[in-house]
């Protein structure tokens, strides 16, 4: 049998992180876009993953995770299923509401790559770290087993990438994974263990996160 890699990437760098005056005035400021270097990391991310095999391509519904895949599907000719499982860690100390995003039919007028069939719903908001880890874990290990015999990315943010991981290799993600901007994390299923061989990869970047933030 031939071996499952599930690819897990963070988001590209995000416009409040270069310019944090945006949130002052953006019409929805918890779901930044990607900056311009932003950008250019998710087209470095997609031109790193040519050649992966990657099948199926699955991110979080918010904007900047969303352009980053897009990024990668236009290399790789790929639809993009959104899934909110994927989204970013509903901490009431960083968003005092829900966030808001724009919606399905929106996003699909400037991302045509997204596939209208599937969508999955909305976690509860609030949420502990722990309750975020159980969650992106599970999608994880769902994703996984529904596309056994695929390579899979999800693109997520910087604590669905950890949980995402850990819900594969375990609790040791939360302390072996660097989730820096647009990092990969590879794991590879091995006679029925899944090993991580990459915890937050950022070799394919020219400009490189020193210290990881979250928000």
């Amino acid at each position: 049998m031939s071996q499952q890699t599930v690819w897990i990437a963070r988001h590209g760098n995000r416009i409040d992180f270069v310019n944090p005056e945006w949130f002052n005035t953006a019409e929805r400021p918890y779901d930044p876009h990607l900056s311009d270097d932003g950008i250019l990391q998710a087209q470095k991310l997609a031109n790193h993953l040519i050649g992966k095999n990657i099948t199926q391509i699955f991110a979080s519904p918010f904007l900047r995770t969303v352009q980053t895949a897009n990024e990668v599907a236009k290399v790789l000719d790929l639809d993009i299923k959104l899934d909110w499982g994927l989204c970013e860690w509903l901490n009431h100390e960083w968003m005092p509401a829900m966030p808001e995003t724009l919606s399905l039919e929106e996003l699909v007028q400037s991302y045509s790559r997204i596939d209208l069939s599937y969508h999955e719903g909305t976690p509860q908001y609030p949420e502990t770290w722990k309750a975020c880890m159980k969650r992106t874990g599970e999608v994880s290990r769902r994703l996984a087993q529904e596309f056994r015999a695929e390579n899979i990315l999800l693109v997520g943010h910087g604590a669905s990438v950890v949980g995402a991981a850990s819900g594969l290799v375990g609790e040791i993600a939360e302390t072996k994974v660097k989730a820096s901007l647009c990092c990969l994390v590879k794991i590879v299923l091995q006679e029925e263990q899944w090993v991580m061989e990459l915890s937050g990869d950022t070799s394919h970047l020219d400009n490189r996160e020193t210290t990881v933030r979250f928000v």
